[in-house]
C-alpha cells in the first residue's frame, strides 16, 4: 500500500499522539493547535499535526528530540549476568531481557500453551512449567543476578498492621517476593498494570513498598512507561518496579531508558520500512459474523460506533446506547497511521474492539504479535484464543529491550564496583540437576 504521509514523522507529532504521550485528552492539544498555544498545520491526511521543534518546552516532547535511543543499542554487558524470570507468558519480557545481554537460568509459567511458545522458540531455555508455589529457589542462593516478572494483579489483603510480606500471602506478589528472599539477588524488576498505582487508593503499592524494604531492598521511584515512546506502535502503558539490595543501592544510580525519536504507527508495524524489513506475514486470525461485518464496515478508519447511523449503533451496542462515557472501543476500527489502541486478550471483544484499519475483520496472529514487536520468527503454540491471549498479556519487546538495556547499564556500574565471578554455566548446571521444579516430579525441569 501507498504510503501518504508526507509529514517527516521525526519532524512533527499528530495532536493525538501529543495528547497519549502526555496523558491530556485530544480535545486539548486540538485546542492548542486551535488557540495558537503552539503552531499546528493540517496534514495530507487532514490530521492536526504540530512541528516538534515548537513543543521543546514541554519534557517528553524534549526528551525525544534529545534522545540517546541509538547510544544506548551499544550498551554491551561486562560479562555474563545471569537471570531468572517468573511469569514468564510467551516471552515478551524475556525475550527483551535477552536482547539487552541477560542470560536467562530459568523461566517459570504455568500455561501449557504459553509454555510450549517459549519451549519451541527458544529450547536452550530452561523452562520451568508449573506452579510458582510448587518451586524451591533456594538451591540458586546467590547465582542469580537480577530477577524479573510481571506478577498478576490479585486481590491484597490488609489484614496485617504492618503492610508487610505477610499481608501479601496468597497473591502472586507474595511469590515474587518469596523468590527474591529465596535467591537475593543484585536487583529484580516486577511489571505490572498502570492501575497499581492508584489501587485501593494507593494501600496496594504501600504495601508492595514495605515489603521490598523488609527484603531489604531499596525501590527506585516507580515509573509509568508508555510503550509508545519506546519504538513500540501501541499506546500501551505499564508499571516498572525496580529495586536494588540494600548492600548495593548506595553506590549506583539508575537512569530511565531514553525515548525513541518518534512515535510509530500501524503503518510501521504491517508494511516493509524501519520497524520490520518486510510487510506483515500471513496468518491465521478470527472472523467477523456477517451481521457485525456489516456493521463495522460502515465505520471509517479511526472511528467508532459514533460514526454509525443512529439506528444501526442503538442495535449494535443495545443498552449501552443509553449508558454514560465515551465508549470508544465499541465498534472502533484503529487507523493506519497512529498507534494501536492497547491490545486485549482478543481482538474481537465487543467493548473493546480492534477491527483492522483498512479491511472489515479483526487483526490476525501476526499483526498482533507485530503491535508487541515480537520478531515474525517467534511463533505462538496453542489454539487462536491461546495465541491472542498470550501475545494480549506479554509485555511489548521493544519496550523490554529498552529497560533491559538499563538494567544492563546498571549491572555494569554495579560489576565494576564489586567485581563478581558467578558463573552462567554453574548457575545452568545446578537448575538443571538440583532443583526439584514441582514435587510429584524428578529433579529436572518439566518439559512437554
Amino acid at each position: 500500500m501507498k504510503d501518504l504521509r508526507t509529514f517527516d514523522d521525526q519532524l512533527f507529532i499528530s495532536a493525538s499522539n501529543l495528547a497519549d504521550i502526555l496523558g491530556t485528552s485530544f480535545a486539548t492539544t486540538q485546542k492548542w493547535g486551535k488557540d495558537g498555544v503552539y503552531p499546528s498545520t493540517i496534514d495530507t491526511l487532514g490530521r492536526q499535526v504540530f512541528r516538534m521543534k515548537d513543543l521543546e518546552d514541554i519534557p517528553q516532547v524534549q526528551q525525544m528530540l534529545n534522545s540517546c535511543w541509538d547510544e544506548e543499542l551499544h550498551v554491551e554487558p561486562r560479562r555474563h549476568f545471569t537471570s531468572v524470570e517468573l511469569f514468564a507468558g510467551a516471552g515478551g519480557l524475556a525475550l527483551g531481557m535477552h536482547l539487552a545481554g541477560f542470560k536467562h537460568v530459568l523461566l517459570n509459567e504455568i500455561d501449557s500453551a504459553a509454555v510450549r511458545t517459549l519451549q519451541n522458540n527458544r529450547p536452550e531455555w530452561n523452562i520451568a512449567k508449573g506452579d510458582i508455589h510448587d518451586i524451591d529457589f533456594s538451591p540458586i542462593n546467590g547465582l542469580v543476578d537480577f530477577l524479573s516478572g510481571g506478577f498478576p494483579c490479585q486481590a491484597f489483603s490488609y489484614a496485617g498492621k504492618k503492610g508487610g510480606l505477610n499481608d501479601t500471602r496468597g497473591t502472586l506478589f507474595f511469590e515474587l517476593a518469596r523468590a527474591v528472599k529465596e535467591i537475593q539477588p543484585k536487583v529484580f524488576m516486577g511489571e505490572n498494570v498502570k492501575g497499581l498505582l492508584t489501587h485501593d487508593e494507593g494501600r496496594t503499592l504501600e504495601v508492595i513498598r514495605n515489603v521490598i524494604a523488609e527484603l531489604g531492598y531499596t525501590l527506585i521511584e516507580p515509573r509509568v512507561l508508555k510503550a509508545v515512546m519506546y519504538k513500540v506502535p501501541q499506546k500501551r502503558e505499564r508499571l516498572i518496579l525496580i529495586a536494588i539490595r540494600n548492600d548495593i543501592a548506595p553506590h549506583v544510580t539508575f537512569s530511565w531508558p531514553s525515548p525513541y525519536n518518534r512515535i510509530m504507527t500501524l503503518h510501521d508495524a504491517f508494511f516493509k520500512g524501519e520497524l520490520y524489513p518486510t510487510d506483515v506475514p500471513h496468518s491465521e486470525g478470527q472472523a467477523y459474523p456477517l451481521k457485525k461485518q456489516a456493521v463495522l464496515s460502515l465505520v471509517p478508519e479511526g472511528g467508532d460506533w459514533r460514526n454509525l447511523p443512529e439506528e444501526v449503533a442503538k442495535e449494535y451496542m443495545g443498552n449501552s446506547y443509553y449508558l454514560g462515557g465515551g465508549k470508544t472501543g465499541m465498534a472502533r476500527r484503529l487507523s493506519l497511521n497512529e498507534p494501536s489502541l492497547t491490545l486485549t486478550c482478543s481482538p474481537a471483544q465487543k467493548q473493546t474492539e480492534r477491527c483492522h484499519p483498512i479491511e472489515t475483520r479483526p487483526l490476525t496472529i501476526r499483526e498482533y504479535a507485530r503491535i508487541q514487536t515480537f520478531p515474525d520468527e517467534w511463533q505462538f503454540y496453542g489454539s487462536m484464543s491461546d495465541q491472542y491471549k498470550q501475545i494480549g498479556n506479554a509485555v511489548p519487546v521493544n519496550l523490554a529491550y529498552a529497560v533491559g538495556r538499563s538494567i544492563m547499564r546498571l549491572f555494569n556500574d554495579i560489576d565494576c564496583l564489586q567485581p563478581d565471578i558467578s558463573n552462567f554455566i554453574e548457575a545452568d548446571n545446578v537448575v538443571k540437576t538440583q532443583m526439584p521444579i514441582l514435587h510429584n516430579q524428578p529433579k529436572q525441569i518439566s518439559m512437554f
